[in-house]
């Protein structure tokens, strides 16, 4: 593949709901330029796209793929991004990534949840954003039905541009409405043919021809005076109307017949903007200080590893977008977060899984380095000479957490080795080793999510592993104040043991232990006070009703005795803890669970049932406020053990539209119930 320079690139994310036909289409475009020789298909597994084992047996996109075509003397860079919501890693990537935003629907099922998201996701980057409606020829397809679904949803910005004319149940052929041309397709072939008579197509052209006119004072004044827009006008006038969001065109097409995808390029190559287009991108400086750089080759490079991916055969692949300048081996680079230059052997461009060595990576382009070591996902590879920091994406938090546990025994460390790769490909996975607990947890966007990562470590780190619902790290305190004795005594030939303590123990609201004494008269020398408080901090580690931490303790030492000869640190240590297991036994000990703060957004029809849900989990309704179109934010307090399912109950019942964030606040006695069900539990384990 040849270099092209940044005014003749196109980066370019598919995004949408699942089953939209991203990945077909991205096959269609890769076809149709002739990047691959046959087109890939979904069901057979062999698309370029989905070459994941995961992906090639699920039948569905779990990361994104790149894939450069070259079209008009152009490159267009497709970045084919997952639909299921828990892949969203890959969207926030793409978009990243790329410049326009291309929200894929079915012509059949229209406006869905994922469309929404996707263009949501746009919005969040500012990036122009052209919606694909494919599928024509299949049966029950309702373009006009959807055009008008989407203008509903996201506004008069919507302007059809490529439409079809229906006949029966399919497209007979397709009218490009700025040059008032038509084309029939067989096989991907085109041929001109009559413009067919539409109902619709005066109302759209007027509709593109307002938009249009809107992004200029002088085609504006044009309009004003002549009532109307030359199609030369609308083209001088579309690219920025796009670039702006004023419009956002709509184009049908059928990717898997072919039908109109070659019209979809030329709109891609003619309307949206490229790296040049944009001019230029800020970061900071070293200090902090914003500082622009120029979208130029001859500018020193600076650019940011947007994607990563761990291959445990064909090692890490970094890939990234260069914002200035060129990246090379030739090149020096300089990592920021690491604070050290780094070593490039080679670039690459990659097609689906297939890598293909250039001599550099230009501004404004995206490629591949393979094998650079320490590198990460969001790092800043910039010129020594010239040290920026780029910010990198933003990824939604965990929503979904279970422990996990090989299935074979001493297989923990392979877990842990596996879960760091992973997570080095997939930002929104979370995992750690819970001290408290003794479990490993990992944490995902929902179920689907975590099995794929579960499928990934058997298949790529040979270590299999089962889930289960992890444990609530709960928490032990007494209600009443109590004195008690700790006297430790032992004989056994020789020097002997003896430790003598009296300790008051009291609610408090420390966070673990608060110690004090009053001891008068040395019945207690001081050099065993530390003995007794280390002790007691070693005996609060595990509580009297469950084997949980003990809060909320204050111990004050006020009495004892002593042995001139038998008195040592261990014996009042073992004295302690004594008193302690005496005391926390009268002193009203009680069980207290974690309590979470919860923040739902969910649709305004949903609410009463999201409310409903709280109130079944033993939560408290805090309040609720608007959130943003068509959206409440639920807020409420719920005990942590209630949550571990939440987020499957919203994907469900809100359709994949609701969101959630939940946080640690404090510890609240448990019910009764809840207490005897724990304390059971703690018993089985023990005896096991």
């Amino acid at each position: 593949m040849k270099q092209y320079t940044s005014d003749k690139i196109y980066n370019v994310a598919l995004a949408g709901h699942s089953e939209a036909g991203k990945t077909s289409l991205a096959e269609a475009m890769l076809f149709l330029t002739k990047a691959t020789d046959r087109l890939g298909k979904i069901a057979d597994g062999n698309t370029a796209m989905d070459f994941d084992p995961e992906e090639i047996k699920r039948k569905i996109s779990v990361a994104t793929a790149m894939a450069p075509v070259e079209w008009n003397d152009s490159k267009i860079n497709v970045l084919d991004t997952p639909g299921r919501f828990g892949f969203v890693a890959g969207v926030v990537e793409a978009m990243f990534a790329a410049d326009t935003a291309i929200v894929v629907l079915s012509g059949k099922n229209g406006v869905k949840v994922g469309t929404e998201k996707a263009v949501k996701a746009a919005k969040e980057r500012n990036l122009p954003t052209l919606f694909v409606i494919n599928g024509m020829c299949d049966e029950g397809v309702d373009f006009y039905g959807i055009i008008d679904e989407l203008r509903d949803q996201f506004g008069s910005s919507v302007c059809p541009v490529i439409i079809p004319e229906v006949q029966g149940v399919s497209a007979k052929s397709y009218l490009n409405i700025i040059e008032n041309k038509a084309y029939t397709y067989n096989g991907g072939k085109k041929a001109e043919c009559a413009v067919p008579e539409i109902l619709q197509v005066e109302d759209y052209k007027a509709n593109l021809t307002e938009a249009v006119a809107e992004s200029s004072e002088e085609l504006m004044e044009k309009y004003f005076d002549a009532g109307e827009l030359s199609g030369e006008d609308i083209k001088s006038g579309l690219k920025a109307a796009v670039m702006n969001g004023s419009v956002c065109p709509v184009i049908c097409c059928d990717a898997v017949k072919l039908d109109a995808v070659d019209m979809l390029l030329d709109f891609i190559t003619e309307f949206t903007p490229t790296p040049a287009d944009i001019g230029s991108y800020m970061a900071k400086t070293e200090d902090g200080e914003d500082i622009e750089l120029k979208i130029d080759d001859e500018e020193k490079n600076a650019a940011i590893i947007f994607k990563t991916v761990a291959d445990p055969f064909v090692g890490k692949l970094s890939y990234i977008k260069v914002i200035s300048g060129q990246i090379s081996p030739a090149k020096e680079v300089f990592n920021m977060r690491l604070g050290e230059k780094m070593r490039i052997t080679k670039v690459v461009t990659s097609r689906g899984k297939k890598q293909i060595d250039v001599d550099y990576i230009g501004s404004g382009d995206i490629g591949a380095i393979p094998k650079l070591s320490g590198a990460k996902t969001g790092d800043t590879l910039c010129s020594p000479h010239r040290k920026v920091i780029i910010d990198g994406a933003t990824y939604p938090g965990t929503a979904f957490t279970m422990a996990i546990y090989p299935k074979k025994k001493g297989d923990e460390d392979k877990v842990a080795q596996g879960m760091a790769k992973l997570m080095d490909e997939d930002k929104t996975i979370s995992f750690k080793s819970d001290p408290e607990t003794k479990e490993m947890v990992v944490s995902g966007i929902g179920e689907t999510h975590i099995d794929v990562i579960v499928s990934k470590l058997k298949a790529k780190y040979n270590v299999e592993v089962n889930l289960q619902v992890p444990k609530v790290a709960y928490r032990e305190a007494i209600r009443k104040k109590v004195q008690v004795q700790g006297r430790h005594k032992k004989q056994s030939g020789g020097a002997g043991q003896f430790g003598d303590v009296w300790i008051e123990f009291e609610p408090c609201d420390a966070e673990g232990l608060e110690f004090g004494e009053r001891v008068v008269g040395g019945s207690v020398p001081k050099n065993f006070f530390p003995a007794v408080e280390k002790g007691l901090l070693e005996a609060i580690k595990k509580g009297p009703l469950a084997g949980y931490p003990v809060v909320g303790l204050k111990a004050t030492l006020y009495d004892g005795s002593y042995h001139p000869v038998d008195s040592n640190e261990m014996a009042f240590k073992m004295a302690a803890k004594i008193a302690y297991k005496n005391g926390m036994a009268v002193a009203n000990p009680a069980l207290l669970e974690p309590i979470g703060s919860l923040k739902a957004s969910v649709p305004d029809n949903k609410t009463g049932d999201v409310m409903g849900e709280v109130n079944k989990r033993r939560g408290r309704i805090l309040g609720m406020n608007p959130g943003e179109k068509g959206m409440q934010t639920v807020e409420a307090e719920v005990p942590m053990a209630e949550m571990h399912d939440f987020a499957t109950y919203m994907r469900q019942t809100t359709h994949g539209r609701g969101y959630f964030t939940f946080d640690f606040v404090r510890y609240e006695d448990a019910p009764a119930n809840v207490a005897q069900k724990v304390i059971a539990s703690a018993k089985v384990e023990d005896d096991d």
